[in-house]
């Protein structure tokens, strides 16, 4: 259900390479919530960091929502950099997995199937 690695380098790091490599592979970045600033600035003591971004390929996106609208709440994919301890990880929740779980359409999982193949690309790249 989750693909998680660990990486030896810093948290602001990992966040620049990640986005980089979002764009390499053809997605877009299209927001990155810094969910451990936000905690904080809400005075909740929150010692980890921990960055979402929400990246999407437009075309793939497309495809989903042509088949089903109510896919919409599924989207974009979202890819997590965050620290745990003293470790970095960079993770996301498998969207064939997700797919199969709110899908039977064998289109669209041919469809997850690509995007889980990139996203997880981007994150072994950055890693």
């Amino acid at each position: 259900m989750y693909y998680i690695a660990e990486s030896a380098k810093s948290f602001e790091q990992a966040s620049t390479d990640l986005d980089a490599a979002v764009k390499r592979n053809g997605f877009g970045v299209l927001h990155v919530h810094d969910l451990g600033g936000t905690l904080r600035s809400k005075g909740v003591d929150f010692k980890e960091q921990c960055r979402v971004f929400e990246v999407c390929n437009p075309q793939q996106a497309a495809k989903v929502l042509a088949s089903d609208m109510r896919l919409n709440m599924a989207l974009p994919c979202r890819i997590s950099v965050f620290t745990e301890g003293n470790k970095t990880f960079l993770g996301l929740i498998k969207p064939a997995d997700m797919l199969a779980s709110l899908s039977q359409d064998a289109a669209l999982a041919e469809v997850a199937a690509q995007v889980e193949g990139s996203t997880i690309k981007m994150i072994d790249e950055a890693k």
